[in-house]
């Protein structure tokens, strides 16, 4: 039941997510772009509001906080649930903030919508957990904090975007309706490409890139609990699509790596 709640959060945040590409249809097509901006948050926020009093048992008992600690063996996921606030906070920031370019904004305007309207409703959810049996989480509030810092920072210098993405690995099982947040299959790792930096020349070398990494394991009771960092040497292949001009694929690969594209070396924590 548990897992199936945590999967109907994530339903909400989807719909959150897609939510903005409806509002751009004909039947707003007359409207401006401020009020597209303010009629998405409103309608995520009223979204999340809503779902969470029908399901999430928000406003059931009175405001409550906790510290659920950071990347230690004694935490709820080892750390993995605290980079998955992170990459949520940071992919979806990207995508309003596209969404928001799209409708006509400048892209550094966009960027910090995106940014902020990401806030909001990651945070609102944080702050609906508060009035439930979950409670509101320090840490999950600095990853989402962290994840749209990081968004708008590195989005809006593209000299810094050419060299670093955040990216998340998924190898599913299919033992788990909740994909979400499967974190024993789910790395997320920070990728710096060589391309990016003017000082490498060499035409191979411009499509590789070094990994960061970090994923955790069995801490939901069906295995032995682990928790492991590594880094890698991989193939950029965001440069590689971009090059025939498959450019959303190319987007894509920049916030999803693909398995099997790269060596890793680990080291157990």
């Amino acid at each position: 039941m548990r897992y199936l709640v945590k999967c109907k959060r994530y339903l909400v945040l989807l719909c959150i997510v897609f939510y903005p590409l409806t509002v751009s249809g004909s039947d707003t097509a007359s409207m401006s772009k401020e009020k597209k901006v303010l009629f998405t948050n409103a309608a995520g926020l009223t979204a999340i509001t809503a779902w969470g009093i029908a399901n999430w048992d928000y406003f059931s008992t009175t405001p409550s906080a906790k510290n659920e600690g950071w990347f230690s063996s004694n935490t709820k996921e080892g750390g993995a649930d605290k980079l998955g606030h992170f990459y949520a906070s940071y992919a979806l920031s990207h995508f309003l903030a596209h969404t928001y370019e799209h409708w006509g904004y400048p892209r550094e305007k966009g960027l910090r919508l995106g940014a902020i309207s990401s806030f909001a409703m990651m945070n609102w959810m944080e702050l609906g957990d508060s009035f439930s049996d979950y409670g509101f989480s320090y840490e999950d509030f600095t990853m989402n904090a962290l994840g749209c810092a990081a968004a708008y920072f590195i989005g809006s210098r593209p000299e810094l975007a050419k060299k670093i993405d955040f990216r998340i690995e998924y190898r599913p099982k299919f033992d788990t309706v909740d994909v979400f947040t499967d974190y024993d299959n789910i790395k997320f790792l920070a990728a710096v490409k060589l391309g990016g930096f003017d000082q490498i020349t060499h035409p191979v070398l411009q499509y590789v890139e070094l990994h960061l990494g970090y994923y955790a394991g069995g801490f939901s009771g069906n295995a032995a609990a682990s928790r492991k960092l590594y880094v890698g040497i991989g193939i950029n292949l965001s440069k590689i699509l971009h090059g025939f001009s498959l450019k959303t694929l190319s987007t894509l690969t920049r916030f999803i790596q693909i398995p099997y594209t790269y060596k890793a070396f680990e080291k157990s924590l």
